[in-house]
């Protein structure tokens, strides 16, 4: 039961934090996008780029963000680069990965580049 009320709440952080980056003028173009390097929460085009989201959600922002292991951080890594291998571009396609983070409130916090700490 409690598994279930986590996998909920889980998509409805990523509702929020989908609808956080819309009204900021992104354009969600997939959810939960898996590949064989692991798995993408939302992909979005803003500004001329994509954007990779990792979204955590806790109690706090500070526990939601150290819920983003290294490992895990690689792994999100893998699957963008999978990703933008499809792309015209390829892996010249600005790109940055955003980790989301929702509190017990429903509040966002958005740390840009968090992939710069791999």
């Amino acid at each position: 039961m409690r598994q279930q009320l986590n996998y909920h709440a889980g998509l409805a952080a990523e509702g929020a934090v989908e609808r956080y980056y819309s009204a900021r003028g992104a354009q969600m173009r997939h959810q939960r996008w898996r590949g064989r390097g692991g798995e993408v929460d939302l992909i979005a085009s803003q500004n001329g780029e994509l954007v990779f989201i990792e979204v955590k959600k806790s109690t706090t922002h500070a526990q939601a963000a150290q819920r983003l292991g290294r490992r895990q951080l690689q792994r999100i890594m893998a699957a963008a680069e999978e990703f933008l291998a499809g792309e015209p571009a390829g892996l010249l396609t600005p790109m940055r990965i955003d980790l989301a983070l929702v509190n017990a409130a429903g509040e966002i916090e958005v740390i840009e580049n968090a992939g710069m700490w791999a």
